[in-house]
């Protein structure tokens, strides 16, 4: 079965504005859902109501049902069923919500519905009767894919309800991503600074057992007595239209009785999202202190964590499965002498309390809402169709990471997670790729997009590490001093890449302010006249990369010559390393590989040496053998590297490669108009957006950044420069690569013009005329 893109997949769920833990699921992960992919599906709602109640519902609400009356389930079946663009129905399962005929309505109608079936079950309960064991086996029976929260809940339907383990899928209660942030900042924002905050949240209701956290208080603020506990969050509506506000009164009596007035605050409203996440983000410990043993899930907890809180939590299933003595502790029910020891001990040690926060924000990247969102849809495609047929969302682009860790003296290098590490200091490599990226974005923007300042400090960043003789340093301190690990390495790599940013950023004049490009051709030309020659794959091929740009606006038979010699000293090492079987630059395949045979292409396209463009295409081929497996991209591994005849490792993939495959296979569809390079270009900026071994987001969306790397079971979630900028050139690139396609379509389909470059000048002329940034 091949999905159209306007198939629909409808959602049996309560919704927004409806208010309950469900309606709050099912919103984040459509959100997520429609935002994470263009096709092959749409997800749709029919949201559920429990009588003739009218609400003002968001647009993807297309349909409701009463669940009370059996009528409105089978005119719900019959609109389903002639309504050809939807495709399956999706049952988010709560027993609470199919009360009607003690959920036979809600069988009755799945059975009336000829289309695809996939059912989410909330709660599974432990020990079930046997009315309870025969609906559930139903409603499995009826469904395709049966999807849970918990590997209990799993085990618990092998086990307990005889669902068969095939049609069984564990996805995690989904989180927020959010952008690592400074305690003590945000305690200050909110009027929090010198606290120590612990925090609860949710609707309101005495299963939260508040009133145990209030105990364990009067013990912590005699050990600490700086501690705030915030409970946050208004009251149940279902508990307010039952028994009005009597439980919060009772909390409040109880604070002025323990003499907690001082330690305690309730903030009694709903908190939008943003608010929410940062008042998780300033929480020193998350209080989780449900006394109901048969809670399945809890998201509030699951959001706590992902927000880098220790949590301390009573013993459901939820926090039994993720809690460990690496990012929080269990304690028993209505234990308050248990949650104060637990808290005293973390609050007095703030060293093992990062920590913990870290690991818990570490053990739910894997939950963020978009990795949720990629696993339910290939939960699907399994079934019916190929995952090749999803199709990725790009995120708008952003430059809120880059300018956050851009100092005064340039770009930082490093992260800790989102957070700018200033004592790591400055690299000329991370500045040039920075300038390079902006250049490239301030394009696709026609000049608006890009930050005037961000650039020339750029540029003023690579004219200060250039020294007399016209060569560059690369390393320097948080001052921007140049620090002894100068003159330890091997700068030829380093030289290269500034080469290549000068260049790019001259060939940008016409969207750059004219002073910043008068420094980068002073510059460029400084190094250009007493740089010695370079001898390195990689120095010799950024420096092709940025004398190409630079030719594109500066034309002469120098710089034609100078690529020349450039793209026949890679030429030379080619021919010295390469074998039969071994058509490669070097004896080992390493990092940024993809810039060698790119640098090879454009020194055709300048000089028509066939030389250079046959090995241009047999090192491409032969690294794309080793990166492409199926429908996904597989970053040569940092941890072995790519030798002859040893078997590679897998994993320790890190974003520059994907972005330097990305440029390559962009010129490649250029010159020589194959689709498959298309495909691949699109295939591997999706390793960015979940296709990838693990199906997880490689990019923040809350902080603009790009994860470090991606390993066997986690990502490194640090979000250091090199990999936020390669992904800001990927994106950009895909951004361009887009609008050329659709010209390059026209353009075709006007002149008939063949693919080959060596059958058609066409393309020689419009590469030569247009700097390849990337």
């Amino acid at each position: 079965m091949n999905p159209r893109t306007t198939d629909r997949v409808l959602i049996l769920t309560s919704y927004p504005p409806r208010v309950c833990g469900i309606a709050t699921y099912t919103q984040d992960l459509v959100t997520a859902l429609n935002r994470t992919f263009n096709g092959p599906f749409r997800y749709t709602v029919c949201a559920l109501e429990d009588g003739p109640l009218t609400r003002d519902y968001p647009p993807e609400v297309t349909h409701t049902l009463d669940t009370k009356d059996p009528d409105d389930h089978i005119r719900l079946a019959l609109e389903v069923d002639q309504d050809p663009r939807i495709d399956r129905v999706w049952v988010q399962h709560e027993f609470g919500l199919f009360q009607g005929g003690d959920g036979q309505f809600l069988l009755q109608f799945l059975n009336a519905v000829s289309k695809p079936v996939a059912v989410t079950f909330h709660t599974v309960l432990s020990s079930p009767s046997p009315e309870r064991i025969a609906m559930i086996r139903a409603l499995a029976d009826r469904a395709s894919d049966v999807v849970v929260l918990t590997q209990r809940s799993a085990r618990i339907l092998r086990e307990e309800y005889a669902v068969a383990a095939g049609k069984i899928t564990v996805i995690a209660h989904g989180t927020h991503v959010v952008a690592w942030q400074d305690k003590e900042r945000m305690k200050a924002k909110y009027g929090f600074s010198g606290r120590r905050v612990l925090s609860t949240f949710g609707l309101l209701s005495s299963n939260k057992s508040i009133e145990t956290a209030l105990d364990a208080l009067v013990a912590i603020k005699q050990e600490v007595p700086d501690v705030l506990y915030l409970v946050l969050g208004r009251t149940h509506p279902e508990v307010v239209r039952q028994e009005g506000e009597h439980y919060r009164d009772l909390l409040t009596q109880q604070v002025h009785a323990l003499g907690l007035q001082d330690h305690v605050r309730f903030v009694d409203r709903y908190l939008e999202l943003d608010e929410l996440l940062e008042h998780l983000q300033l929480t020193d410990i998350y209080l989780f202190t449900s006394k109901d043993p048969k809670q399945a899930v809890s998201g509030t907890f699951a959001y706590a964590m992902g927000c880098g809180c220790p949590v301390i939590s009573t013993r459901i299933p939820h926090a039994e499965e993720v809690l460990d003595d690496g990012t929080g502790v269990l304690i028993d029910f209505n234990s308050p002498d248990q949650l104060a020891h637990a808290a005293i001990a973390l609050l007095l040690d703030p060293e093992r309390m990062d920590r913990l926060g870290r690991n818990a924000l570490q053990c739910m990247r894997a939950t963020a809402w978009d990795n949720v969102a990629i696993a339910h849809a290939r939960t699907f495609a399994r079934r019916t169709w190929s995952t090749d047929q999803l199709s990725f969302r790009w995120p708008p682009v952003s430059l809120r990471h880059l300018d956050r860790m851009t100092d005064r003296i340039g770009m930082v290098q490093f992260c800790d997670i989102s957070e700018p590490d200033a004592g790591s200091g400055h690299t000329l490599d991370d500045n040039a790729r920075a300038l390079i990226a902006l250049c490239m974005h301030t394009e696709n923007t026609g000049g608006t997009g890009g930050d005037p300042a961000l650039l020339e400090r750029y540029v003023d960043h690579i004219v200060h590490c250039q020294q007399a003789d016209g060569r560059f340093l690369n390393y320097s301190d948080r001052e921007g001093a140049f620090t002894p690990q100068n003159h330890g390495e091997n700068l030829e790599d380093s030289n290269g890449r500034a080469l290549w940013a000068l260049g790019v950023c001259v060939a940008h004049e016409a969207v750059i302010p004219s002073a910043v490009v008068s420094k980068a051709e002073t510059a460029l030309n400084e190094a250009l006249e007493r740089n010695g020659a370079l001898t390195s794959p990689r120095a010799l091929a950024f420096t092709i990369k940025g004398l190409h740009a630079y030719n594109g606006v500066r034309r002469s038979g120098a710089l034609t010559a100078r690529i020349d010699r450039a793209a026949n000293r890679l030429l030379d090492t080619y021919n010295a390393t390469a074998t039969a079987h071994w058509n490669w630059f070097e004896p080992i395949v390493t990092y940024g590989n993809a810039v060698l045979p790119e640098a090879l292409l454009l020194a055709y396209l300048e000089t028509g040496r066939p030389a250079y463009r046959d090995v241009a295409i047999r090192s491409f081929h032969f690294l794309m053998g080793h990166l492409f497996k199926g429908d996904m991209l597989r970053v040569i591994s940092n941890r072995t590297w790519l030798e002859p005849g040893i078997q590679p490792a897998l994993y320790g993939e890190q974003p520059i490669d994907v972005a330097y495959t990305i440029s390559a296979l962009e010129l490649f569809h250029e010159t020589f108009g194959d689709p498959e390079y298309a495909r691949r270009i699109e295939l591997a900026f999706e390793w960015f957006l979940g296709r990838n071994h693990l199906a997880q987001v490689m990019y923040n969306s809350a902080s603009g950044g790009c994860y470090d790397g991606l390993e066997e079971h986690t990502v490194n979630l640090n979000e250091g420069a090199e990999s936020t900028v390669c992904y800001l050139i990927a994106r950009s690139i895909m951004e361009r690569s887009a609008v050329r396609k659709e010209h390059l379509r026209t353009d075709r389909s006007k002149h008939g013009l063949q693919r080959d470059l060596e059958h058609s000048s066409h393309f020689l002329t419009k590469r030569t005329a247009r700097p390849h940034a990337a």
